[in-house]
């Protein structure tokens, strides 16, 4: 595959929303791994999820297929990839500025959240007023990858996309 063609498919991509959080594309997400078309004009999209189990997977595949299949790519296989892993280092900086405009605290750094196992969570800023008085809730928010926090400025919850 040209790699002309290579750019146009990840434009395409580009354009399919996260299921779970639609401020981002699948592509600023990070989890488009790679795409490939061999000679029979079959293409495929290998994927990896942001976590094992993610239940927005089925949707995500079938948003790649039909919207490919929507630009003429007939022949689209999704494939799951699973090492490596995932982290939240593969989310460009305006993908996580994006975030935050959304209301969701982006990753702080790019390890592993570990700090709740101590019960002393990490400092995030809100996303809404930039306060770093903040507070862990629950370290499950509205979906898996996500923790609740609470501003103690501005009295406002939010999700913070955890570290992985």
């Amino acid at each position: 595959m040209s790699i002309n063609e290579t750019a146009a498919i990840h434009t395409i991509l580009e354009r399919i929303p996260d299921p779970e959080i639609p401020v981002i594309s699948i592509v600023e997400l990070g989890i488009v791994r790679d795409v490939s078309k061999d000679e029979t004009g079959r293409v495929t999209v290998s994927i990896t999820p942001t976590y094992s189990g993610c239940p927005a997977m089925m949707a995500i595949e079938k948003d790649i297929k039909t919207t490919l299949m929507a630009e003429g790519y007939q022949d689209v296989v999704v494939k799951l990839v699973y090492s490596p892993v995932w982290t939240t280092d593969w989310i460009p900086e305006v993908a996580k500025e994006k975030l935050r405009q959304y209301g969701i605290a982006p990753p702080v750094e790019s390890t592993s959240d570990k700090s709740v196992l101590s019960l002393h969570p990490r400092t995030v800023p809100c996303p809404r007023c930039g306060s770093i008085q903040t507070t862990m809730v629950s370290a499950f928010g509205s979906t898996a990858c996500k923790s609740l926090y609470k501003c103690l400025s501005c009295l406002e919850p939010f999700d913070y996309f955890k570290c992985h």
